[in-house]
């Protein structure tokens, strides 16, 4: 049973998703049940972690693709996330069934049930634990926003690129992946 609009604690939140068959994730407290993607949102997934696969390969970072819990830490809460496409440069937080630490980027492509969620309430707690890209993708507009960590803790403005462009990550300096390849 998945409590409706109904703050509880991360331990709570633990018996039910131990208990549940679902993908859940724990944001500030409140559960939200994640809906099967779209063959759109499923392409772009897809094609991007063979990118990336090529990419990172022989390199100290790796790359995990959804469902993949993500356990976040801020000075108040303890937050579930199942991103996208997560990128960890710091393994030691590598466990069996999770990742406990901050990744160095994290994709979310856009689903119209989660938008809101990966632009809010995920924006600002990867913001706040120290991801240091933060790439959101819309399979509908073809477009992909580019979110970077400044000194001061806060997002950069997005730089914003489109199905023709070559996105360029700013951490990663020699990644760059043709979006015609991305969104097919």
């Amino acid at each position: 049973m998945i409590p409706k609009e109904k703050e509880i604690s991360y331990e709570e939140f633990m018996e039910i998703d131990i208990n549940s068959d679902n993908n859940l994730e724990f944001i500030d407290g409140k559960v939200y049940l994640l809906a099967a993607p779209s063959v759109a949102h499923q392409m772009v997934v897809t094609n991007l972690s063979a990118e990336f696969r090529n990419y990172f390969k022989n390199k100290d970072c790796i790359h995990f693709v959804a469902p993949f819990d993500v356990v976040l830490k801020d000075e108040e809460k303890i937050h579930k996330v199942q991103p996208d496409l997560t990128v960890i440069c710091d393994k030691k937080g590598l466990g069996e069934q999770n990742y406990t630490g901050v990744p160095t980027l994290v994709v979310e492509v856009l689903s119209p049930s989660t938008a809101s969620n990966d632009f809010i309430k995920k924006m600002g707690i990867y913001m706040k634990v120290g991801v240091k890209e933060y790439w959101i993708i819309s399979p509908k507009n073809n477009t992909v926003h580019i979110f970077t960590l400044k000194e001061d803790r806060f997002y950069s403005e997005p730089t914003i690129y489109s199905k023709e462009d070559v996105v360029k990550s700013i951490i990663f300096e020699d990644l760059e992946i043709k979006l015609n390849d991305i969104f097919g």
